[in-house]
């Protein structure tokens, strides 16, 4: 199974899909919250304009799975919305989507993605896990109620916010 990663950084040209993919996966565990909505109908305005990205796995040009990668300031940005489509699981798509999205942080300078998750959700924790991620403490932002761990991963510990004066 040869499967492409693209990203998207200026226009969302899979919105549908993205939407799609997303609803799909929050509709079978979960319920849609305001802020899936907001974002899912808008992915655009929530995360590119925002100076996010959005990536796209491709099977034959067919999108199959997706996550984003949200800015939450200079050092800091989110793993949201790493889903796989149903039919399309359990052949490390979505890892390859999540060091897709790690890489591109790092290129990006950041120095830990953070991630909500829910531990009802195992196979999405190991792979978490598997990518490199440990649980840290409650964020009191959360944005979702359905979120009842949250992961972080040091990618560059070097890296700093340099302060002109």
């Amino acid at each position: 199974m040869s499967v492409e990663i693209i990203i998207r950084s200026g226009s969302m040209k899979y919105s549908s899909e993205f939407r799609r993919i997303n609803e799909e996966w929050i509709i079978s565990s979960f319920y849609l919250e305001k802020s899936d909505i907001q974002v899912l109908n808008d992915p655009q305005k929530y995360i590119l304009d925002k100076g996010g990205n959005i990536f796209i796995a491709l099977l034959n040009d067919e999108p199959i799975g997706t996550c984003a990668l949200i800015v939450h300031d200079a050092l800091t940005c989110e793993l949201s919305r790493l889903v796989v489509d149903v039919n399309a699981r359990n052949h490390g798509i979505g890892y390859k989507l999540g060091r897709s999205l790690i890489e591109k942080a790092r290129e990006r300078g950041f120095k830990r993605i953070i991630l909500e998750g829910n531990t009802n959700m195992t196979a999405s924790i190991a792979l978490y896990r598997k990518l490199g991620f440990h649980e840290i403490s409650y964020r009191a932002n959360t944005v979702h109620t359905r979120c009842n761990i949250f992961m972080e991963l040091d990618i560059n510990p070097y890296s700093q916010l340099e302060y002109y004066i």
